[in-house]
């Protein structure tokens, strides 16, 4: 019996949905059927890419009857709104990473969600990368003994790309916390079993021209006597993509000698304004569309450096498998190339709806990885350890 795709809507048609858009064009258990956007040239280009209607509103993508699902892209602020919206008409969501920029409007759409009876997944966070999943289940497999601590680091030039007024301000979502942390913490809860106990933080916010932090480390404990230390940089010098071969984070092949590109072309902006019609130039609608947004790399992809260190060996997942480092060899457990780069998200969606297929990134995991999140942000302000109580732990897979 032929299963029929999943219509789903678009809740903007920003980088979010640019990223997972090859994913969306090709994976086969999904239709593109509507999307919401206040942008012309953005509805523009998506009806002329897949022949489905357009809105300027998401509340009327949201009550449109042929959209079973809702994609919810829209910047971070208005993910509770805009979830509940689509709760009120009976759609099942996949919302982007933040679930949202406090515990008060995470719950507020869990809440939301389940009153539906539909099903709430967070993500895309790197975390669904099949590295991850990989190592995770080789944990599972319990052959390398249990997990005593986790090391991650991912240093990039997230701070000086082109940004927005708002995304260089914490209080509305904006700086590596809640854009990049979501991703690595989301990593870290899953290899060392979810449920984090307490949280140390530093932050680093060391441009006044970028008032916002561009910088972390944090030392996690959880309840299983797992700890791990996470650092995070955007601050566009030194590249851990040099430790994972020059393959990039969304698995395409990087150019060492870019060195510098990015604040060599921010410094060619002399407004905030220039600064956002940069940005607006690498959007959809923009010069951007499907037919030039094809997967970039045929490496899966990945969140810097990560080694999980377990009583029988040290486990490295990489853009290519998992590195094994055992007692007396070192071996690679080779993963085949993706042929349809992040589509872990959507089968995880798809299967939860489907096929009654348990996902692992539901409402109440998003929440937990936000509540690590925020603790990072209130240890760093107040120069203190910050315990935990609403935390999750990685649910078992199988059918409900």
């Amino acid at each position: 019996m032929t299963v029929p795709r999943l219509k789903l809507g678009i809740a903007g048609l920003g980088r979010g949905f640019m990223l997972l858009l090859p994913t969306l064009a090709a994976h086969p258990g999904i239709r593109l059927a509507a999307a919401a956007d206040p942008r012309s040239e953005a509805r523009r280009q998506f009806r002329a890419d897949f022949d489905a209607t357009t809105y300027t509103e998401v509340a009327d993508l949201c009550a449109d009857p042929d959209v079973e699902a809702v994609y919810v892209a829209t910047p971070h602020q208005f993910h509770r709104e805009h979830v509940e919206l689509a709760a009120a008409h009976g759609k099942h969501v996949l919302v982007e990473k933040p679930m949202a920029l406090s515990l008060e409007d995470c719950q507020a759409m869990i809440d939301a969600m389940r009153r539906a009876g539909r099903w709430l997944v967070v993500g895309h966070s790197h975390s669904f990368d099949a590295p991850y999943l990989r190592a995770r289940e080789m944990i599972d497999s319990q052959d390398f003994g249990a997990v005593r601590m986790i090391s991650a680091l991912n240093y990039t030039d997230f701070l000086y790309r082109p940004r927005r007024p708002e995304e260089l301000d914490t209080s509305q979502g904006g700086g590596v916390v809640f854009s990049q942390a979501a991703h690595q913490v989301d990593i870290v809860r899953l290899l060392g079993g979810g449920h984090v106990q307490s949280v140390r933080a530093a932050t680093g916010s060391w441009d006044s021209a970028r008032p916002t932090e561009g910088a972390y480390s944090a030392l996690l404990t959880f309840d299983n006597g797992v700890f791990a230390n996470m650092t995070y940089s955007g601050f566009a010098h030194f590249d851990s993509d040099e430790f994972c071969g020059w393959s990039g984070e969304l698995g395409q092949s990087r150019d060492p000698d870019q060195y510098g590109a990015a604040r060599a072309r921010l410094a060619e902006t002399q407004a905030p304004e220039e600064e956002a019609a940069l940005k607006n130039a690498r959007t959809y609608g923009a010069g951007l569309s499907l037919a030039n947004s094809q997967p970039q790399g045929i490496a899966h992809n990945h969140f810097g450096f990560v080694l999980v260190s377990c009583d029988g060996a040290d486990l490295r997942p990489m853009p290519h498998g998992v590195q094994v480092y055992a007692h007396t060899r070192r071996y690679l457990e080779p993963l085949s190339p993706p042929e349809i780069p992040r589509r872990e998200v959507l089968d995880e969606l798809v299967g939860a709806i489907r096929h009654g297929c348990r996902p692992t990134h539901t409402g109440e995991w998003g929440m937990a990885t936000m509540e690590v999140c925020l603790a990072m942000l209130e240890s760093a302000r107040h120069d203190r350890e910050v315990m935990l109580s609403h935390q999750a732990s990685v649910p078992k897979a199988g059918m409900l």
